[in-house]
């Protein structure tokens, strides 16, 4: 008879477990198990793998079972994908309750300071990643997850956004290419996705395709949410192309770039000081600023240094980027204090904001500081300045109030 398995098991697994499912024509289901948690919560493990197999029909087989402290939603998953690898035409769906601090939504002028990449495998980095405070979350299923483990990625990731509480992270998504990336969208488009990460790309017929297949999916099921879109440039064609990939739908928020494929692509490597990478961030820079989206920067792969990043940070913030990716915890509060406002630039934009209230209350159309004509695209960047300042916490959004 079919056998399969799923998840991981051995001494450094945390948060996981590992399934072996036998179907049998005969004898119910027998589990062998090993759990240090099985006195407390053995029964109730037992239950959920035989009502998983009884779901998808599997009335008789022989589990093998190995708990690194699993919660529901991961065993559901190692469960579902073994099953899906035994039988490969299944497609029912054994899915966790949608938590209520899952359905919060998000807006496409929000802050996206800081995005921490996280494992789409691995449960053990998702679970407190919200109480770090990044602005936005990413499970991954491209680069960090090996081929062969794509399958399960993607189930996982499913019932993570239905039960995680990121605290108000925006929940993003990070698909693989091609055909495996309308696969992704299919499992994970229905579950309260915010941001869907488009990677390596090189043209506005991708973005298309793939903002054509989430309304087909979006449809189907009746979701009401808007799930926008965030292309990353990581190619030499991708940087030339830039400002069509960031114009071909009206659900692009922003456009990022990724320098390790990039300068893999144009033959160098990637440096601190970017020398190698200046045209094509200008050109990402550029490109989203006349689409009208948010520019991004690539992630700091120095996890330990962190006044490089700092370094990092205020260079992309001085290019125009809006915010910067994270693969650890420990780099989120440096990127978000890095992108906030000085206490001189708030100073000064409140200064110009208050001047512009006031020539509006007055009807009129010049806005003047002192001696000194304040041009429109001032106010507008003191405006943001004052918005980002808020949004921050280095200024209360009673500030007019105070002054």
């Amino acid at each position: 008879m079919a056998r399969s398995e799923a998840g991981r098991k051995g001494k450094e697994v945390r948060s996981d477990c590992w399934i072996a499912v036998e179907e049998k024509s005969s004898g119910g289901i027998s589990i062998a198990f090993k759990s240090k948690v099985a006195s407390m919560y053995g029964a109730a493990l037992k239950d959920m793998i035989t009502t998983g197999l009884k779901f998808f029909g599997i009335e008789h087989a022989a589990v093998e079972f190995e708990d690194a402290g699993a919660l529901p939603f991961t065993v559901m998953a190692r469960i579902e994908t073994a099953v899906r690898r035994m039988r490969p035409a299944e497609k029912r769906e054994f899915l966790p309750d949608m938590a209520p601090r899952c359905t919060y939504g998000t807006h496409r002028e929000r802050m996206r300071r800081s995005r921490l990449y996280l494992p789409g495998n691995e449960a053990k980095f998702m679970i407190n990643a919200g109480l770090h405070k990044p602005d936005g979350v990413i499970l991954d299923l491209e680069d960090s997850v090996h081929p062969s483990e794509k399958d399960s990625a993607r189930v996982h990731v499913r019932n993570a956004l239905r039960q995680i509480d990121f605290t108000g992270s925006e929940r993003m998504v990070r698909i693989n290419q091609g055909e495996l990336g309308f696969t992704d969208l299919d499992f994970i488009v229905p579950h309260n996705v915010h941001i869907i990460l488009i990677p390596k790309c090189e043209s506005a017929e991708e973005v298309k395709a793939i903002d054509a297949h989430i309304a087909e999916i979006k449809k189907q099921h009746k979701v009401k949410a808007d799930v926008f879109l965030m292309p990353i440039v990581e190619s030499a064609l991708g940087a030339i192309k830039a400002y069509e990939i960031a114009a071909a739908s009206p659900n692009v928020v922003a456009l990022t770039i990724g320098l390790e494929d990039y300068t893999a692509d144009i033959g160098t490597r990637r440096t601190n000081e970017g020398r190698e990478s200046f045209w094509a961030r200008a050109q990402v820079v550029n490109a989203a600023r006349a689409a009208k989206v948010q520019p991004i920067d690539t992630v700091f792969s120095d996890v330990s240094d962190m006044e490089g990043l700092r370094a990092s940070v205020l260079e992309a913030k001085s290019l125009g980027f809006e915010g910067k990716g994270c693969i650890h915890p420990r780099q989120i509060e440096v990127i978000n204090d890095a992108f906030a406002p000085t206490e001189d630039e708030i100073k000064r934009a409140k200064a110009i904001v208050v001047a512009y209230d006031e020539a509006q209350a007055k009807g009129l159309g010049v806005v003047s500081l002192g001696s000194k004509m304040i041009d429109p695209p001032v106010v507008k960047r003191a405006l943001r300045t004052v918005d980002l300042a808020v949004a921050s916490g280095k200024l209360a959004e009673n500030w007019r109030e105070t002054k």
